[in-house]
């Protein structure tokens, strides 16, 4: 802890402090880019993905000043009490509070699937409602664009359906037969004839098969990502957060 706290710090100080008071809430953006890139960052703010890690960081951070004896920062508090709630509409979540046409306007189906992130890559916050993401999970599957994701899009997928407990959703998703989700000998993605050579999948992909397997912090069913009839052996591996 000590030879991380000064970049804890130095890092929830920044994330703090980005943040805009506007009325009773604090607002992440206008000028920003989300994980989903496909929007305009002059016009986006209250990316559902990125208020979810923020409050993640931001409370890790204060986690860590407290093992040091430190006490919890005021201003960090304040900004965690009064973060703007997760955008919603019609019982789903949106991609970002800018875009509530985030699923009838084409423009914004394609790139990442990021709010999905917000319980998948994260772990379940303050806020989140796992029966909205539910249903912003089936919408997303129906809809989305997937000839234009990205190869760590499919295990985000899969996390996600994993913290919702479909199983079959979550190994469908990282056996979709798109290109995009396509692994080469060399571990990378082909995503297309410009970029040969994408990383991130990889990374992905480990990290769902060990959630997949060994769960995560509360998570009430023996290799909660996996059918039921499937015979599975692993080791090693512990519970995500």
């Amino acid at each position: 802890m000590k030879k991380y706290a000064d970049l804890v710090e130095a890092t929830a100080d920044f994330m703090a402090s980005y943040t805009t008071l506007e009325g009773n809430r604090y607002v992440l953006g206008k000028g920003l880019i989300p994980a989903q890139e496909c929007f305009h960052q002059e016009e986006t703010f209250n990316p559902t993905f990125e208020l979810t890690y923020w409050r993640w960081a931001l409370e890790t951070a204060q986690q860590w000043r407290e093992r040091q004896k430190l006490g919890r920062k005021k201003e960090w508090d304040d900004v965690l009490q009064k973060l703007s709630p997760l955008p919603q509409k019609d019982g789903v979540y949106l991609a970002t509070e800018s875009a509530p046409d985030s699923y009838t306007n084409p423009n914004w189906m394609t790139d990442h699937p990021a709010v999905l992130g917000a319980l998948g890559v994260m772990p379940q916050q303050t806020g989140m409602d796992s029966t909205i993401m539910h249903r912003t999970l089936d919408l997303i599957w129906e809809k989305w664009n997937w000839d234009h994701t990205w190869g760590w899009d499919f295990p985000m997928t899969a996390m996600t359906a994993t913290r919702l407990y479909q199983p079959e959703k979550a190994i469908d998703a990282l056996l979709m037969p798109v290109q995009k989700n396509t692994y080469l000998p060399n571990d990378h993605n082909f995503q297309d004839g410009r970029l040969r050579i994408y990383l991130p999948g990889s990374g992905g992909l480990l990290a769902a098969a060990a959630l997949l397997c060994a769960g995560f912090d509360g998570s009430i069913k023996e290799n909660p990502g996996l059918p039921r009839h499937w015979k599975v052996k692993w080791e090693g591996l512990k519970k995500m957060p």
